[in-house]
């Protein structure tokens, strides 16, 4: 009877011991766009193993993300899809330190093999034999900067006109596609390259003069109650480590020349 009960206090020290240890594993939050969360995830898997601790990712449209930071008042980092985020709120405090992590740019996305014979232009965002989608200006970054590219051409509106229909995010774009839902997209290039994409889609870059990379900012947030963990992980993105695993699903590192 002794030994029982001996063995059962045993156990629930353990328990105790191990619920106190869980309650010490300090969680830190990142605002992850749709585009960056693959490469995201992994390089939070490797920092959690090395400083033992938790990273939550909440995912989403780089808009979106914003305002649910800014909303809760919690968070440690923010990563919008392009820089015109950070500089749309920088005015508001709650954004402090930055690096780069790598670049992305807007490419076209058709079917694989390309069976509609699409060209690396814009206009062709216009064919009136192609089912076309588009990403939501208002929701994320592969919207506004789809908006920004064709802006220039001179054709948004009538790009949106055509369109079948708005998403809200480039992992919505590449869903419909895989789906068969569209013949062709205006999306970030490194999606079309992703391990899930690859074997249904291609990519069709644009010129570089047309779709400029655009720099990925991983933002600290004033709001993180852990700045010095905060700064090691943006230290580990930015890094050799942090920037092969960007190159491997499919973006430009933070070496790539600014393109003004």
């Amino acid at each position: 009877m002794f030994r029982y009960f001996l063995v059962k206090l045993l156990a629930v020290m353990m328990l105790s011991s191990a619920s106190v240890q869980a309650q010490k594993t300090p969680e830190l939050l990142l605002y992850c766009g749709i585009t960056m969360v693959k490469p995201m995830t992994e390089i939070a898997h490797l920092f959690e193993q090395r400083e033992k601790v938790k990273i939550l990712i909440a995912q989403g449209g780089s808009e979106d993300l914003y305002q649910s930071a800014k909303k809760s008042g919690t968070g440690d980092w923010y990563l919008p899809g392009e820089p015109t985020y950070r500089d749309k709120h920088q005015k508001e405090g709650l954004l402090g330190d930055f690096v780069t992590v790598g670049y992305n740019q807007m490419a076209l996305v058709v079917q694989k093999g390309n069976p509609k014979k699409v060209k690396p232009d814009l206009r062709e965002l216009l064919r009136d034999d192609l089912t076309i989608i588009l990403g939501n200006a208002d929701s994320g970054s592969v919207g506004q900067e789809s908006k920004k590219v064709l802006d220039a051409a001179g054709i948004y509106p009538k790009v949106v006109k055509a369109s079948a229909f708005l998403s809200p995010d480039s992992r919505s774009l590449m869903n419909a596609m895989k789906k068969g839902d569209a013949d062709l997209t205006l999306s970030w290039r490194a999606t079309g390259l992703f391990a899930d994409n690859i074997a249904r889609l291609d990519v069709i870059d644009l010129d570089t003069r047309v779709a400029r990379p655009q720099a990925l900012l991983l933002i600290q947030l004033k709001s993180g109650k852990s700045p010095e963990l905060a700064r090691s992980f943006m230290t580990l993105s930015a890094g050799d480590i942090g920037q092969a695993i960007f190159r491997k699903h499919g973006f430009l590192d933070n070496k790539t020349p600014a393109i003004r």
